[in-house]
């Protein structure tokens, strides 16, 4: 379940609170299991997925896909796996740990890992949301984030699109805070 760290070192776990607190950006996030997981326990521990490993994921993940096309108008999805063994990790982490926006929507629904989101708030001040499995997190277009996988870099997660290019960043060139750069 979800984590948010407050500008003022408040560390909320209440998904009521964290909701509350998302709120202001427009940024959607919920907890649920359907259960798709049971189903593949074995490719979720594995760090190196085969192309036919996901679809097969993808494809028993696609009644939950099929509501969030419904509900959102997504056209296809796709799974993002990262590990210490990915290609080209470094470039990954550096295009998207810098503060930015999209044009679209970004929404992801995480299978395991742990990844860490950044966002300004309207006034300002930073938060960082840690989203874990079951967590889906839509992020709207145009709101200031960063992200970033945890210290163990193993992240598995169903994106969304609407458009490929909406998952370009436009980097906004904001500076992470002080406050969040502080050791707890």
């Amino acid at each position: 379940m979800a984590t948010l760290l407050l500008d003022d070192g408040t560390i909320e776990s209440d998904l009521s609170e964290i909701v509350r607190e998302l709120s202001p950006l427009g940024i959607h996030l919920k907890h649920y299991d359907p259960g798709t997981s049971l189903l593949f326990p074995h490719l979720i521990d594995q760090d190196v997925v085969t192309e036919s490993e996901k679809r097969y994921i993808l494809e028993l993940h696609n009644g939950v896909f099929e509501f969030l096309q419904q509900e959102t108008g997504y056209l296809w999805c796709d799974l993002l796996n990262i590990h210490p063994g990915s290609p080209h990790i470094e470039t990954i982490i550096a295009t998207y740990s810098r503060y930015h926006t999209h044009t679209a929507a970004e929404p992801i629904y995480v299978l395991a890992g742990e990844m860490i989101f950044g966002f300004v708030k309207p006034d300002g001040s930073q938060i960082q949301l840690l989203v874990q499995a079951q967590d889906y997190l839509v992020i709207p277009a145009g709101v200031e984030h960063w992200c970033s996988p945890n210290a163990s870099l193993s992240f598995k997660a169903v994106r969304y699109f609407i458009t490929a290019e909406g998952w370009l960043p436009n980097y906004t060139g904001t500076q992470l805070s002080d406050s969040m750069n502080k050791p707890r």
